[in-house]
């Protein structure tokens, strides 16, 4: 991985509540690391010798959307040209699930179409990140 040609970007639906908008930002985030490990670096130490367990190696913004970009968004991800992006996406039904085996039962008798997107997370080449997001604004 070139990380000088790499970005991640976080895009979450502004209108969550802010404890869900932080909660749905950690879950694709922990899922992220989960996915891409080599972006993370390596553990550090400070001047007193205490460890520190490394971080991702660059920025991710996390940017607003709301249901309708979102879903515009996850769509074109699914188109072939976009095949080499790491996509996470958390829905609102995932959201909804008390247990993975519910989210899993729930998910294999849905459309993609039903899914209502609350957030989305993406890693990969810079400038396919940068035609998809540069126009959205920063979650503030």
């Amino acid at each position: 991985m070139n990380i000088e040609n790499e970005k991640c970007v976080i895009i979450v639906d502004e209108n969550l509540p802010l404890g869900s908008i932080a909660n749905v930002a950690a879950i694709l985030g922990i899922t992220m690391g989960m996915k891409i490990p080599n972006i993370v670096g390596n553990d550090v130490l400070d001047l007193e010798g205490n460890p520190h367990i490394g971080i991702i190696q660059f920025p991710v913004p996390i940017l607003k959307g709301n249901t309708k970009i979102l879903k515009t968004l996850r769509t074109k991800l699914f188109e072939p040209q976009f095949a080499e992006l790491t996509v996470v996406d958390f829905s609102d039904l995932a959201q909804g699930c008390k247990t993975y085996d519910e989210f899993i039962g729930k998910m294999a008798n849905t459309s993609e179409i039903k899914l209502n997107y609350i957030g989305i997370a993406m890693c990969g080449n810079k400038k396919q990140i940068n035609k998809l997001t540069g126009n959205m604004l920063l979650l503030r």
